[in-house]
């Protein structure tokens, strides 16, 4: 440590920060001369060599003895590693932490970015670290008011008030409003649900009800349920745990998965993990932490979650613009865990359209709703990703070809949706009109949907001004439910035209009532009844209609929708849809999702203390206080994509494609 105070940083990425706790004037009780040299030789721990990202197991460098875990699981039929860290006695060490036992796992070779400097390294942690209460700033004291001119340190050194000079002209700008009881309430449940590993916050357990008797997996900490958990914290000035999130997550990708003796494709990601304290042979009293992952092994269903690599994508760039530290996005494992998921969702198949082919219950809707082929949540996920990714992939000979395959399914990807599954009055009225069994390449009718297929209550459900993005598209079926996840982050990312968002608005404003109640938001709507729940549901007992993901409420969604709102200029909806969740989330125990055509029951299987409605509540309410922030988590319309050439647009194949029909196509 220099006289000046601040920390040297090497060329190398250190392997491990220092959360410093303010108590009194020594730190972590050493004296501050004591305390310099002992962050002196911690430096010298740092390894000169670079970790490759394929080792399991590795020690945290909080302890030497932490060492790797190989335990049997016999559900997979093999033996499997798990990434691990250990203690002794049950008494893990609380002065010094390492910030995350992944950062020795391969560093980048770039220099370190100034970014990291400013937000992140040199952060001091007051005592309590993330169990601390949210920051309220009511004013600041002028120092003619105080009578202070100058604050003296113990080392010498002088803060002159005059150097914050800054800070007077924006007194009154950044006052705020005093948090209310049911905000600190939910900051109480969001903290009370972190999850911790190696003595470092990674997560946040799906649910937290200690009336609970059964958690089958609700303790464990999932991908989807966390980002608004992390977009909470993200926005209150607490990046950490979402870091640690993202790199421990990237380390599991690694990891070789198998069911019944066949191994998914690479760079999949977890659905969930879990931490585990298992004990260690031959030592008494001696434990170690592992890491267990579900890649879907052991969901219902079996099935692979699609949209885990997808919205870890959108974190780690949602991380990048709230905190400023794109070194993250630099490293050379986060870049390597970007083209491994890339490369999964890009392979070549059988699939003559630009949309992801997934199964039934791959997503948020993780139980058999109909929606396997091409639904829409996965596909406004996917086109997320996609332009997240352009944005951080590093371009350089080995991802210029990736980097193109990305630019070319953007732009193909955007006109299929933006052509085929949008829906509105004309567009039912030209269905409504469809010759059928039409053999040729001018085809209108290309997916030979029947028109018989339209359902009597679209017709006069759908608003004048309105329209929405239909939930799935296959060859002669359209799913004519309204999902509203996949709807919203079409908003969020522009993947439809201005002209569709602003008619997805104007549908949800036009069918409230329906869409969302006395409890926002329906998950989708309508929901399916009598014979179609019974073959399309396989008569599933939690999916009965108007609960759970058959039309059930889940508030969640609050947080998605703000975003949506405020990109398209429309605050005062949610507004409406935060005062509606207000009012009863507290009272009803923050419940996973509501029942009943209005969203007027708690879910009859629905857990309490539910994080993500929690966080989605919270982020809601600072993303609408803090409208600047919103703006760095979505898309506008981007015009270079609409300068690539999309043969679709031409009505006789093999003709050369016009940029000026498809700019003009696109830009309606």
């Amino acid at each position: 440590m220099n006289s000046t105070g601040s920390v040297g940083i090497s060329a190398m990425k250190p392997c491990c920060r220092i959360l410093i706790s303010c108590t009194n004037s020594s730190f972590f009780g050493y004296p501050p001369g004591k305390f310099t040299r002992l962050l002196n030789n911690l430096s010298k721990l740092h390894s000169d060599s670079v970790q490759s990202r394929r080792i399991f197991g590795s020690s945290c460098p909080i302890d030497s003895r932490r060492s790797s875990f190989s335990g049997y699981s016999s559900n997979l039929g093999q033996s499997r590693a798990f990434w691990s860290c250990c203690g002794v006695g049950g008494i893990r060490g609380g002065s010094v932490v390492a910030n995350v036992a992944s950062d020795f796992r391969s560093h980048s070779t770039s220099t370190v970015d100034s970014n990291v400097n400013d937000k992140n390294f040199e952060r001091i942690y007051i005592q309590g670290g993330i169990n601390v209460k949210p920051l309220v700033i009511e004013r600041i004291e002028k120092a003619e008011d105080l009578g202070i001119d100058g604050v003296s340190l113990e080392n010498g050194l002088t803060l002159n008030i005059e150097d914050f000079k800054d800070l007077r002209e924006v007194d009154n700008s950044i006052k705020k409003k005093e948090v209310s009881e049911i905000e600190k309430e939910a900051w109480g449940l969001l903290r009370n649900s972190v999850v911790n590993y190696c003595g470092n916050p990674v997560g946040t357990v799906a649910a937290n009800d200690p009336a609970d008797k059964q958690l089958l997996n609700y303790d464990q900490v999932f991908i989807r349920d966390f980002i608004p958990s992390a977009l909470a914290f993200l926005l209150n000035g607490e990046a950490e745990i979402v870091k640690n999130f993202l790199l421990h997550t990237l380390q599991l990708q690694s990891w070789e998965k198998t069911v019944d003796f066949y191994c998914p494709g690479q760079g999949l990601m977890p659905a969930s993990f879990k931490v585990r304290t298992v004990p260690l042979d031959g030592g008494e009293g001696a434990f170690e932490e592992v890491l267990d992952p579900d890649f879907g092994e052991a969901a219902i269903g079996r099935v692979a979650p699609v949209d885990s690599g997808l919205w870890w994508i959108i974190l780690l760039r949602a991380y990048g613009k709230i905190t400023g530290d794109y070194a993250l996005q630099q490293r050379v494992d986060v870049q390597t865990g970007i083209r491994l998921i890339l490369n999964l969702c890009l392979a070549d198949g059988f699939d003559m359209f630009p949309t992801l082919l997934v199964t039934d219950g791959s997503c948020m809707i993780d139980r058999r709703m109909g929606i396997h082929g091409h639904p829409l949540e996965i596909q406004a996920l996917f086109y997320s990703a996609l332009r997240c990714s352009r944005e951080m992939l590093t371009v350089n000979d080995s991802t210029k070809n990736l980097v193109m395959a990305v630019n070319n399914r953007l732009s193909a990807l955007s006109f299929h949706i933006r052509e085929y599954y949008w829906l509105d009055l004309k567009k039912i009225n030209e269905i409504y009109r469809y010759k059928t069994e039409e053999y040729s390449t001018d085809a209108i009718n290309k997916f030979n949907i029947y028109p018989d297929q339209i359902p009597c209550w679209l017709v006069d459900w759908i608003s004048d001004d309105g329209g929405y993005f239909i939930g799935n598209l296959q060859p002669a079926h359209m799913d004519f439910r309204f999902f509203t996840l996949g709807n919203l982050w079409s908003v969020i990312s522009s993947l439809g035209t201005s002209r569709q968002n602003e008619g997805i608005l104007n549908l949800i404003g036009a069918k409230w009532e329906d869409l969302v109640a006395q409890m926002p938001l329906k998950i989708c709507f309508p929901s399916l009844e009598y014979d179609e729940w019974r073959i399309i549901t396989g008569s599933d007992p939690k999916n009965t209609p108007w609960s759970y993901h058959n039309g059930g409420s889940w508030p969640t969604l609050l947080w998605q929708f703000t975003l949506a709102c405020i990109k398209m200029r429309r605050p005062e909806l949610a507004r409406r849809a935060i005062d509606l969740a207000e009012k009863r989330l507290s009272v009803d125990q923050w419940p996973e999702y509501y029942d009943t055509r209005s969203g007027r029951f708690i879910g009859k299987q629905a857990r309490l203390h539910q994080t993500w409605t929690v966080a989605g509540f919270l982020s809601s309410k600072m993303l609408l206080n803090n409208p600047e922030m919103a703006s760095l988590l979505f898309w506008e319309e981007d015009y270079e994509l609409l300068e690539t050439c999309i043969c679709a647009l031409n009505k006789t194949s093999g003709s050369k494609c016009s940029r000026g029909s498809a700019r003009s196509k696109v830009l309606v």
